[in-house]
């Protein structure tokens, strides 16, 4: 019989919770479709072909190539899966169409001016699947954007680092 929650546990390989919607950026859910098409159209054959040619070199027991195949085959089935489960449970948002007033929500683009040192920085908040921080986009999950959620142009905000507290006031915040 198997364990209580084993199912679930077995769901969080793909998910953070069971069942539970994940927020996308329009940007973001087109990016994951893009690399779904490439995993189905191009690795998935790819791999299938190597495969098969490491069958004609013989013995399968002793064919690391073999080995190596099936297992890069193993990689690209999981991402397919992983990436198809996050698209069924996405909840798909426009940033351009969102309606908040001037507060910090998912999709928007905040610029920030840190207290402190008087740097500026604008970043986007996104789903965890699209952060990329280089491209000045943070994950929903991160300090930095649960510490800006629900606040306006004006606001002052302590968010706790590695490096420790930093302070930043919200300068503007856009819909793009």
């Amino acid at each position: 019989m198997p364990q209580p929650g084993a199912l679930g546990a077995r769901r969080r390989l793909f998910l953070d919770t069971p069942m539970s919607t994940i927020p996308l950026t329009t940007t973001g859910a087109e990016l994951l479709r893009q690399e779904l098409h490439r995993l189905k159209t191009v690795e998935r054959p790819n791999a299938i072909t190597a495969i098969a040619e490491a069958r004609t070199h013989g013995d399968l027991s002793e064919n690391a190539e073999y080995d190596a195949a099936k297992e890069r085959q193993g990689f690209i089935e999981a991402r397919i899966k992983e990436i198809e489960a996050k698209l069924s449970n996405a909840q798909v948002i426009d940033p351009k169409v969102v309606d908040a007033d001037g507060r910090c929500v998912f999709g928007a683009t905040v610029d920030l001016e840190e207290t402190k040192a008087g740097e500026s920085v604008t970043y986007q908040i996104v789903g965890d699947d699209e952060a990329d921080i280089k491209k000045g986009k943070i994950s929903i999950s991160s300090p930095i954007a649960r510490a800006l959620i629900g606040r306006s142009a004006g606001d002052q905000v302590e968010v706790q680092t590695p490096g420790g507290v930093r302070k930043y006031e919200v300068l503007e915040v856009r819909y793009e």
